[in-house]
């Protein structure tokens, strides 16, 4: 099984950190709004990909000892993907100094999310999975 990328779910109460995506041609999902993540790359494992990751894009140090879900998907490919949810403080929101990829960082109710056109589509329905378990489990 190959690894391909890890993505986190920051979430305060129902909302979550997104990412609008850069509107550049050669990246997929051009001005989409996104996830925290990204790629892994080298022998990194997915949780240090994601720690890396959290720190480049919104300059947060993500303590692994706060993620309350974590799974992963397998595309018929053998490609996994894997992802994680943590909750976040309006102070560490605070604290978020957005880094150089992408537009803007916003904090959005999930349902939002879940039923934008313009939101990675494979990732409403993961984040949606997520917030559903949450429900269920308060």
């Amino acid at each position: 099984m190959s690894q391909s990328g890890s993505k986190i779910i920051l979430f305060h109460h129902t909302s979550l950190v997104t990412i609008l995506r850069d509107d550049v041609p050669h990246i997929k999902f051009p001005n989409f709004w996104d996830l925290p993540g990204g790629g892994i790359e080298g022998d990194e494992t997915p949780p240090a990909a994601l720690v890396r990751e959290v720190e480049e894009e919104l300059g947060l140090e993500l303590n692994l000892d706060h993620v309350v879900w974590e799974k992963t998907y397998v595309k018929a490919t053998g490609l996994a993907s894997y992802f994680f949810a943590a909750p976040i403080s309006y102070e560490q929101m605070g604290q978020i100094k957005f880094g150089n990829e992408g537009q803007r960082w916003d904090l959005m109710p999930a349902e939002r999310f879940c039923t934008r056109a313009d939101a990675v589509p494979h990732f409403r329905s993961r984040v949606a999975e997520f917030f559903e378990q949450l429900a269920r489990e308060r």
